[in-house]
């Protein structure tokens, strides 16, 4: 028997979901984070929060994001160096600048188009 996911019966209550968010962004895209000096180019994304509680928690208080939007995981760099940012929805805005972003592993999971957009090689593809 096929269960519909709002069906109910004796054994399986239907427990409502908590809402969830439409990202903004789409892996490949290029984003910048809205405080900080910062730009990347967006290669995961979860639908929640899923980090941890250590990290989420030392984000100052005054700053830290709501943990029911999207957050995105990104090969970021900035003036000084390149790293893996996890950024919320909240703090990113579109990078229209054009420039290419000079991150290491660019070139092992994308393929940049004459458009400048970031396009997932076919072996990342899911």
């Amino acid at each position: 028997m096929t269960r519909h996911p709002t069906t109910t019966d004796a054994f399986s209550p239907a427990v409502p979901l908590p809402p969830v968010a439409t990202a903004r962004f789409a892996i490949g895209a290029v984003v910048k984070h809205r405080v900080f000096d910062f730009r990347g180019v967006i290669f995961d994304v979860d639908p929640v929060f899923a980090n941890s509680d250590e990290w989420y928690d030392a984000i100052p208080e005054d700053i830290r994001p709501r943990k029911d939007q999207p957050f995105y995981h990104l090969l970021a760099e900035n003036a000084d160096s390149s790293y893996v940012a996890y950024v919320s929805q909240q703090n990113l805005v579109s990078d229209e600048s054009d420039e290419p972003i000079d991150h290491p592993a660019i070139r092992d999971l994308f393929e940049r188009s004459d458009d400048g957009r970031y396009n997932l090689r076919p072996h990342h593809k899911h």
